[in-house]
């Protein structure tokens, strides 16, 4: 069940992997901030049918089964358990993706939670294992979360009817500006503290290099790739990028960036 009627967004059961009675041997978090083109490499990874299905099991407000469950701290640690066992792929291998603002909720709302999921993906010492995906250009980061909040377009099947229009905003984009440098700030206080060494990836380099990028993972997770086991699972579009570019043409004419 889904807040985007008519979509696939790939949390039906249908793109379940066969139910794993056992822990995954290999956990890992998928670690980002909104508009980095997560959703497209956490597609690339799972489309492998190797690097598990790093989606936002623990988002419990925009979509999935797990919105289900936003005011039901008992039901969204069942959803947790559950998803360990039905989108780990048959390696072993289960990913989560994660953004900082999903981790300061689940501090507030449920911490018994969140300590169950940073036992499974982060106090495992030298097993610790981070991906993080990272923007370079920040004014461009801005404006396309800017847009999406205001706009409600989050993914491209929202733009049916041709992409929308939004009215340029100097304050949305600052804003955007100031809450995306907090959240990449929550990441790297935490994994200082924690002393974790998360492989980096820019977004920049996953969209010129979306293969490489796969293996890089793999490589990183310790888990081998293996072509059969490729499956077919519902696509990411780029969104269109016309009214963007205005935007930033305006935003650069303001600021200078």
């Amino acid at each position: 069940m889904t807040m985007l009627e008519g979509i696939e967004t790939g949390y039906e059961e249908r793109f379940d992997f066969p139910v794993r009675a056992v822990a995954p041997t290999i956990p890992y978090m998928f670690a980002s901030v909104p508009r980095t083109g997560s959703s497209y490499l956490s597609h690339l990874l799972w489309q492998t049918g190797c690097l598990g299905a790093p989606l936002e099991y623990l988002n419990f407000v925009l979509e999935g089964p797990a919105r289900l469950a936003t005011n039901d701290p008992a039901r969204q640690a069942a959803l947790w358990h559950e998803m360990l066992h039905r989108r780990t792929s048959p390696n072993g291998v289960f990913g989560v993706k994660c953004f900082s603002l999903q981790m300061r909720e689940l501090q507030q709302r449920n911490p018994r939670l969140l300590m169950d999921v940073m036992s499974t993906l982060l106090f495992r010492g030298p097993a610790t294992r981070v991906v993080r995906l990272r923007r370079r250009d920040a004014v461009a980061h801005a404006v396309s979360y800017a847009r999406a909040s205001l706009s409600g377009a989050w993914r491209k099947e929202q733009e049916r009817g041709g992409a929308p229009v939004v009215d340029y905003s100097d304050e949305a984009v600052d804003r955007s500006r100031r809450s995306l440098e907090q959240q990449d700030a929550d990441w790297d206080m935490l994994f200082s503290e924690m002393k974790i060494q998360p492989l980096e990836l820019w977004y920049e380099d996953v969209v010129e290099c979306p293969d490489q990028t796969v293996e890089r993972i793999a490589a990183f997770l310790g888990a081998t790739l293996d072509p059969a086991a490729r499956i077919t699972i519902p696509q990411v579009e780029r969104q269109e990028q016309g009214d963007s570019r205005r935007w930033l043409e305006r935003y650069g004419q303001r600021s200078g960036d």
